[in-house]
């Protein structure tokens, strides 16, 4: 058994009166102000303990730079001339490069939504130790051309729809990702219309359920938050609720939103100069810094539960290990910053379904340790003083 000792804990939820974390066996064994005598300390002055971040919306396949889900798309061909092993064995090396960016963040679970070839799945069976904890998707189900279409989960029809749903429960998947409308960048789709009919999609959300697993729906479209929500699904990616009129956001669609996760994707890197093309394409799409935090907002003020997820990977503006510029960004929307680490941490792991974001007896033992205290000043997470896994240190750069 060891013991950390700080100033302050954050366990998830709120700040708590004990300043001692006990660990043993990976896990949390108690909160404490007192350490029994036998306990070898470790001394932290000056700063707070809270659960390890989870961010709930990454790609681990993609690099982060320039047109990397583009690239993403072109790997049918790779796989072709060079071989599915090959292929895998190099996506496997950006995965493990995007994790070891998430963790020096202090980052210690994620959740890929959308990869080629089921990728991260097929990593995950012969994962090395030492990385954040993977929640996957496997490919995500779009329709025919429709957003993110090449990295192969296209799919027509209900028959399609439950067979492919199969498939990934049958791969490993921890939880269904199917993309309701279209998405800025992946030209030709359309972010103001649903992708699929409601039969489509309530059949994905019943087969999923039939698996087990929850679904998660990717919806800018305020047409397809509509339809997301009457179909069922227990999650929604970005809710932009976007109209040709802006944001739209009503009393009856919170209601309706009771129940389910929403993962607002904000943050980025602000000292990334954005390609013209990039910003035309946002433009079009109606989806600008400011309609995301009107939305998030907006939701966090009608009671919906809301999650963090950066969606990081997707282009040199979302690198990895962004959570902590997302957190700052709920706190700029106007949310509490306590609230923020709540969305980073045990409302994440509810929607997650792991045993984590929380310090409890017997959860998890992953932990960040960051200056002073996070509840007033957030971008404290971005200088992190160690990082723990399964109650391990596994701070980047020490030792």
């Amino acid at each position: 058994m060891i013991a950390l000792r700080a100033d302050r804990i954050f366990d998830g939820e709120r700040l708590l009166d004990e300043n001692v974390v006990l660990l043993d066996d990976g896990k949390v064994v108690a909160t404490t102000r007192e350490v029994p005598p036998e306990v070898p300390v470790r001394e932290l002055p000056g700063t707070t303990i809270l659960p390890g971040l989870i961010d709930a919306h990454v790609h681990l396949t993609a690099d982060a730079g320039p047109g990397a889900l583009d690239r993403l798309g072109t790997l049918r061909i790779a796989a072709e001339t060079a071989g599915l092993a090959a292929t895998g064995r190099a996506l496997a090396v950006t995965v493990e490069q995007s994790l070891r960016l998430h963790l020096a963040a202090g980052v210690t679970t994620v959740r890929d939504l959308g990869d080629p070839f089921d990728a991260v799945l097929r990593w995950r069976k012969q994962a090395p130790d030492g990385l954040p904890t993977v929640v996957a998707s496997g490919t995500p189900l779009t329709s025919t051309g429709g957003h993110c279409w090449s990295l192969g989960g296209e799919v027509t029809g209900v028959d399609e729809i439950r067979s492919a749903v199969r498939a990934r429960a049958e791969n490993g998947a921890d939880i269904i990702k199917i993309m309701t409308s279209g998405g800025v960048l992946t030209p030709g789709t359309d972010t103001m219309s649903p992708q699929f009919t409601i039969e489509e999609l309530t059949a994905a959300v019943d087969e999923a359920h039939a698996h087990g697993l929850p679904i998660t729906a990717h919806a800018h479209a305020l047409s397809a938050v509509r339809q997301a929500i009457e179909a069922g699904v227990d999650g929604i990616e970005h809710c932009t609720c976007l109209t040709p009129d802006g944001v739209a956001i009503d009393d009856e669609l919170l209601a309706g939103l009771a129940g389910i996760a929403v993962c607002g994707t904000l943050g980025s890197d602000r000292s990334i100069v954005v390609p013209p093309q990039i910003l035309e394409l946002v433009a079009k799409a109606g989806i600008s810094e400011a309609a995301l935090q009107q939305a998030v907002r907006r939701l966090y003020d009608g009671g919906v539960r809301i999650v963090a997820g950066s969606d990081g990977g997707i282009g040199p503006a979302k690198p990895h290990g962004l959570l902590p510029a997302t957190l700052a960004e709920y706190v700029e929307a106007g949310i509490p910053a306590t609230a923020a680490l709540v969305a980073g941490t045990s409302s994440a792991a509810d929607a997650l379904r792991v045993d984590k974001g929380r310090i409890r007896p017997g959860a998890d033992a992953d932990l960040l340790v960051v200056p002073g205290d996070p509840t007033r000043d957030i971008t404290t997470l971005t200088t992190p003083t160690a990082v723990y896994l399964a109650g391990q240190d596994v701070t980047p750069g020490r030792g």
